[in-house]
């Protein structure tokens, strides 16, 4: 759905920023600004900074930054136009309606009938673990030692003895049985006719990020097959592309997602405290649910069981963090098998200890194929070693590589001139090697000298729209070319713009970039650290000093450029004027 300016604009300037980032983060205002833990990064000293004057936040920890949207956005993993409804929703601001065609308003209709009916379930299935009919998967739920806050919070239930009873509750809810089935929640045969699947199962409801219930999971009582059935894929429920618990843990704001295998083990952990824990839907892990866990996190501890099925399938998820740019670490279980059975018997200190001993995920690979070697025999040994160097060669940075060689040859005791020489071996018949690339002379100082006249043209930008008053007394010195950097730049032209009207907003300018990276680039531009100086004759001689600068690397930029640009000259030479000019002339900021 695309929403006019005006609109964005409407429901931007009806959302006060403190307001709504305070119902997330503990929030103290200091100066100007108010204060608070980024929730974006775990820290223990408040660098994360919101500024109600211009509608804007940023974190001098991570660089996250951007208005209002852009919170919502990252917070709640919200598309553009789904933070433009909660925000007007919370507003109360009207939208217009959706243009959308026939089969649009089709489908859409289709998907929140799908929800309907699966919320509609999972009522049924919780109510009916409190009833006389439940009383077997209740009975469970509590020798797995789960908590009524625990048992409650996850929406678990059970699904009595009679097939028939959820399809027949279902009707009497107004739900036909074409979407029933659609739903996944039941199927029709010829002798039973319409029944669902889910019986004599304790019901784990599967929500999505936004705590829709999607699909059920169940956990037969007895010896029954299979253990534990799911859902089928509807259009509402795509095993691929979703975790189960991710609706609690992308709330954790943990440093890391714990990756375990099975609904009992998120469980488990959660009330034990660790609610960054998630777990795929019966299936494998994924790319999708990679890709999933990445808008939220870059590590993640695979918490698998420790027997050998566990261990293949932290191997094969490994790989897949792996490809999808993901930190991956392995949490040691043993002796026990799962993370419910560990925390139970040695408790939440102990799982901890665990977690910040987990094992780097190359060195749990290598140790894993360490024990399919005879290691006491020479060849095995030699086979070993080269194994190790095929897969160092796995890694196509250079600096990686060479650290992980160094850190393996330490740690096996293999001579680490061998082993390099096995590796570049491997690496020249896989195409994997590369020249070494080392930095021309003089780079070092050259990204030096760039990052002064950026901080020069930041700190103007932000100095200007703390004072907007001041724009009136340099604009005829001022101009956006004098802003080299594309989004500085851009910015600039926006703002002297709106500065001209009268009109300035710097969080509605955020709105105009449509990558997240630009977005935090440009709220850094209104974020900088202005200098802290006791009296007004420091600040002006200050401000004058960064004026003077961007206006001088602009001017050096043109003179630089006349052999190729034929009105670099003409630039350079009012350039040269307006320098001299500055240099006379006194800038009040009072």
């Amino acid at each position: 759905m695309y929403y006019s300016e005006e609109i964005v604009e409407e429901v931007r300037s009806k959302n006060d920023i403190v307001d709504v980032v305070s119902g997330y983060v503990k929030l103290q205002k200091k100066g100007g600004r108010h204060w608070g833990l980024c929730p974006f990064h775990n820290e223990k000293s408040p660098s994360f900074s919101v500024n109600g004057d211009m509608q804007v936040y940023h974190c001098f920890g991570c660089g996250a930054g951007g208005n209002v949207y852009t919170f919502v956005m990252n917070y709640e993993n919200y598309s553009f136009p789904e933070a433009i409804r909660m925000l007007a929703e919370r507003a109360g601001v009207q939208l217009p309606e959706e243009d959308e065609s026939e089969e649009q308003r089709r489908k859409e209709g289709r998907r929140a009938r799908l929800l309907a009916v699966n919320r509609e379930a999972a009522k049924f299935f919780y109510y009916q673990l409190r009833s006389p009919q439940g009383e077997t998967g209740y009975r469970y739920l509590k020798k797995r030692e789960l908590s009524d806050e625990t048992i409650h919070k996850f929406g678990l239930g059970f699904a009595g003895k009679n097939g028939a009873v959820l399809v027949q509750y279902l009707r009497g809810k107004g739900f036909e049985d074409e979407l029933i089935q659609e739903a996944g929640l039941a199927s029709h045969s010829e002798r039973h006719g319409m029944i669902s699947q889910f019986w004599n199962r304790v019901m784990y409801p599967i929500q999505d990020t936004n705590n829709r219930v999607i699909g059920f999971g169940g956990r037969v009582m007895g010896d029954g097959e299979p253990k534990y059935l799911n859902s089928p894929e509807t259009p509402v429920f795509d095993k691929r592309r979703n975790l189960y618990g991710l609706n609690y843990a992308r709330k954790a704001r943990s440093s890391n997602i714990i990756l375990c295998e099975g609904y009992m083990d998120v469980i488990a952990m959660h009330q034990a405290g660790f609610t960054q824990a998630v777990a795929s839907l019966g299936t494998a892990f994924t790319g999708e649910q990679a890709a999933l866990l990445r808008r939220y996190t870059d590590n993640v501890l695979l918490a698998y069981d420790s027997d050998g099925a566990g261990v293949k399938a932290a191997l094969r998820g490994i790989a897949i963090l792996r490809e999808a740019g993901l930190t991956g670490k392995v949490i040691n279980m043993q002796p026990y098998k799962d993370p419910d059975e560990f925390i139970k018997a040695l408790g939440r200190e102990k799982f901890e200890e665990r977690i910040q001993q987990a094992e780097n995920s190359f060195f749990f690979e290598v140790r894993i194929l360490e024990g399919q070697f005879h290691m006491e025999d020479p060849e095995e040994k030699t086979r070993f070693h080269r194994e190790i160097a095929k897969k160092l060669c796995e890694f196509s940075e250079e600096v990686e590589r060479d650290n992980y060689l160094q850190a393996i040859a330490d740690k096996y005791f293999i001579g680490i001139g061998n082993l390099r020489k096995l590796v570049e071996g491997y690496a020249l018949q896989t195409g994997r090697a590369k020249p070494a690339e080392r930095p021309r002379p003089g780079t070092g100082r050259k990204n030096a000298a760039e990052e002064k006249v950026k901080r020069a043209q930041r700190l103007l930008i932000s100095w200007i729209a703390d004072r907007p008053g001041v724009y009136g007394r340099i604009k005829k010195y001022i101009s956006p070319r004098d802003f080299t950097a594309d989004i500085y730049r851009r910015v600039a032209e926006r703002m002297f713009a709106e500065l001209e009207q009268g009109d300035f907003s710097p969080a509605g300018m955020i709105s105009l970039f449509e990558e997240e990276e630009e977005q935090r680039e440009a709220a850094a531009l209104f974020s900088a650290n202005l200098p802290q100086l006791d009296n007004l004759q420091e600040q002006e001689k200050a401000f004058r000093d960064i004026l003077l600068s961007v206006k001088k690397n602009s001017y050096e930029r043109d003179l630089a450029s006349t052999g190729t640009d034929v009105n670099a000259l003409t630039r350079a030479i009012e350039g040269k004027k307006a320098l001299e000019e500055l240099a006379r002339t006194h800038i009040s900021l009072d």
